[in-house]
C-alpha cells in the first residue's frame, strides 16, 4: 500500500526550493529519488503539482506520497562472495563476468538476483531494479563492491562517493612499457560516436579523473594500481587506452588481437599466450575503503587477485623479460 504524508511547514520556516526542504526531512532518501516523486506527480503543495525548484513558505502543506513498488527481479541462488555482511552493508567480491544489476539484454542471474535470494533487507533508494546498488563495477570487471541493506545506508555511502571520500583501488595489467612512475589523467568522458555502446574521451561530457601509479614494469606489459575521484562508465579502461596502454585482454578498447601486432613478430605467440590466459580485461578492484554507515568509523577491505589475473602476472617475467 502506498504512504502518504502531510507536512505543514513552520511559520519560522525560510523561504527554500522544495527538492531542498524534503532532502533535509527525508535524509534516508537520495535526492534523485525525492526528484523522482516530485517529477512523478506525487508531491503537492497545496493541493497544486509543482515543480522541483518550487520555494516552498512557511504555512504551506506538503503533501508526498511513498508508492509501493512491486519489484518483477526474481531471486536466484548464484554463489557470490560475501566477505563482510551487517546490518548496514554487505561487502562482495564480484567475480569477472557476474553482471551487477538487470538491464537491457541480462533480466536474470545478475548479482542483484543473487542478493534477493541472500536477503530481503537492501536499500530501496535506488530503482526497484537495482536495490542495494551504491556503485557499480563492468561484467568482466573483478574485484570488490559494497551494497547497501538500509536507505540510510545508501544515503551514506552515496555522499562519500559524491563528495569523493570514498576510496577504490585497482590493478591492471596493461599493454606496454610504462616509464611514468604516478600519473594523473583528467579529461570529459562521453558516448562514442563511432559506438553508442562505448565510451571515449571526448570534448564535452562528464568530467573523469584517473590516478596512476606503475608497480611492476615488463618490456611489454605494466602492472599499474589505479585510483578513481570519479566513477564514469569505464573510466579506467577508457583513460589506460587514451593513454596507449589499454588494459590487456579488453575486447572494447584495444586490448587484444590489435597488440598483437605491436610485439616484435617472434614474441607474438607469447602474446597470443597471455590472451589465452585472460578472456577478459585484466581490472580487478583490489581495495575499497570508506566510513562505515553504522558507526562512521572508516573501514578497509582487500582482495586477492583472482586466478587468471595472478597467472598472467606470474607468467609476464617468462613471457616478455625486461631486455628481450
Amino acid at each position: 500500500m502506498d504512504q502518504t504524508e502531510i507536512i505543514e511547514i513552520p511559520e519560522h520556516t525560510e523561504p527554500q526550493r522544495l527538492d531542498k526542504f524534503l532532502s533535509d526531512t527525508y535524509p534516508d532518501k537520495t535526492r534523485s529519488a525525492l526528484t523522482k516523486l516530485i517529477k512523478s506527480g506525487y508531491v503537492r503543495i497545496n493541493d497544486q503539482q509543482v515543480k522541483s525548484g518550487h520555494i516552498v513558505h512557511p504555512h504551506d502543506r506538503i503533501q508526498i506520497t511513498f508508492p509501493k513498488e512491486e519489484s518483477s527481479i526474481q531471486p536466484a541462488d548464484i554463489p557470490i562472495n560475501i566477505i563482510y555482511e551487517d546490518d548496514h552493508i554487505i561487502v562482495i567480491d564480484k567475480e569477472a563476468g557476474l553482471v551487477v544489476h538487470p538491464g537491457r539484454g541480462t533480466e536474470n542471474d545478475t548479482l542483484v538476483n543473487a542478493l534477493l535470494f541472500h536477503t530481503k533487507d537492501l536499500s530501496g533508494t535506488n530503482t526497484e531494479e537495482r536495490p542495494g546498488i551504491v556503485h557499480r563495477l563492468d561484467r568482466f570487471t573483478s574485484g570488490l563492491l559494497v551494497v547497501a541493506k538500509t536507505d540510510q545506508a545508501h544515503v551514506h555511502l552515496q555522499k562519500q562517493f559524491d563528495t569523493r571520500t570514498i576510496h577504490r583501488t585497482y590493478w591492471a595489467l596493461v599493454w606496454g612499457k610504462k616509464e611514468t612512475e604516478h600519473e594523473t589523467i583528467e579529461t570529459c568522458i562521453n558516448r562514442s560516436k563511432k559506438d553508442p555502446t562505448n565510451m571515449a574521451v571526448s570534448k564535452t561530457g562528464r568530467n573523469a579523473i584517473t590516478h596512476i601509479k606503475t608497480l611492476q614494469t615488463f618490456e611489454y606489459a605494466t602492472l599499474l594500481e589505479v585510483a578513481l575521484d570519479t566513477g564514469r562508465t569505464h573510466q579506467i579502461r577508457v583513460h589506460l587506452n587514451y593513454m596507449h596502454h589499454p588494459v590487456i585482454g579488453d575486447p572494447d578498447y584495444n586490448g587484444r588481437e590489435s597488440q598483437l601486432n605491436r610485439l616484435p613478430h617472434n614474441l607474438r605467440k607469447r602474446g597470443t599466450h597471455l590472451l589465452k590466459i585472460l578472456q577478459r580485461q585484466a581490472l580487478h578492484a583490489k581495495k575499497l575503503t570508506f566510513l562505515h554507515p553504522g558507526t562512521n568509523k572508516q573501514v578497509e577491505f582487500e582482495s586477492d587477485l583472482p586466478a587468471d589475473f595472478a597467472e598472467a602476472l606470474a607468467k609476464l617475467p617468462d613471457l616478455f623479460l625486461l631486455g628481450e
